[in-house]
């Protein structure tokens, strides 16, 4: 009894360790759902907030003008 309940665990902990470090899942190729974009990894990296701080800038230069 001792032995499956081992193999039990252990079955459950191999399957964990296998969701959580195995290879990554794509879901984008699923189906035809609409691709998403990555998500930026820092607000330097993200088009549109750049865009959004230089149009700030230019609105506060013109401001001091």
């Amino acid at each position: 009894m001792i032995y499956v309940l081992a193999a039990i665990g252990a079955l459950t902990v191999a399957v964990l360790m296998w969701r959580a470090f195995g290879p990554v899942h794509d879901t984008a190729s699923e189906g035809p759902s609409a691709p998403r974009r990555a998500a930026p990894l820092a607000p330097d990296d993200d088009p549109d907030f750049l865009r959004e701080l230089g149009e700030r800038q230019r609105k506060r230069n013109e401001e001091h003008d």
